[in-house]
This record gives structure tokens, sequence and C-alpha cells, in this order.
């Protein structure tokens, strides 16, 4: 495995509150898992807006207290433009943004269920 693979696996550790966002143009939807994939907080919407970001911006603070954690990292599969005030936002508030490409997300879906509807 080359040294970029293992960087990007050892971003997620135990103490890492991952936060998926499905990014569109009003509103992302945002659900925060363990390290495991284990959601511990279904699927909630966030305005794009300032006031939206700021909102999830405490979400994220609260739910890293609820469930002890120290780190957190923000994944997105990119979407036009939408995505930009979201990684602005983050990078303001030192908030790592992992963007995956969505043909690897196109394929994982087929291995796992192939269903055309999401699910978590």
């Amino acid at each position: 495995m080359s040294s970029i693979s293992n960087k990007k696996i050892n971003q997620v550790t135990d103490q890492t509150l991952i936060v998926g966002m499905d990014i569109a143009k009003k509103k992302h939807y945002a659900c925060f898992v363990d390290e495991r994939g284990r959601v511990l907080k279904k699927p909630f919407p966030v305005l794009q807006s300032k006031e939206g970001l700021e909102w999830l911006y405490q979400c994220i603070v609260k739910a890293m207290e609820e469930v002890e954690k120290t780190e957190v990292i923000v994944g997105i599969e990119p979407t036009g433009h939408y995505w930009l005030n979201l990684a602005y936002f983050l990078d303001e508030k030192g908030i790592p943004l992992v963007m995956t490409n969505p043909m690897h997300v196109k394929r994982s879906k087929e291995l796992d269920n192939n269903l055309p509807t999401k699910a978590l």
C-alpha cells in the first residue's frame, strides 16, 4: 500500500467523529458516524447559509463532547460548486475536509447493495 493511502487511512482514528455530507443547492444533509461506520446521528438537514453552517458547527462540537471524540473530519462528494461555501467555512474553523471521487462512491455502492436509493 502506498504511503499516500496509509496517510489517508490514518486520518481516521478511534478519536475521530466522521461527518458525512450530501451536498445540494439549498440544503445539505449531514450524518455523524464513528470510526467503524456506526451511525451516531441520523441524517439531518443543514441550510446552505452562514447560519446553517454555524449551526452545523455547534452540532459537531456538541456531538464531539457527547461521544468523547477529540477530532473531526468531514467527507463529501463534491457537487458542482455548491460545496465551496462549506469548504471555506470548515477551513476557517480548522476542520479537515475530504472529498471523494463520485465514481468511487458509485462503484462502492454497487458492491454494497446496488440499490437505486441512498441508504444509511
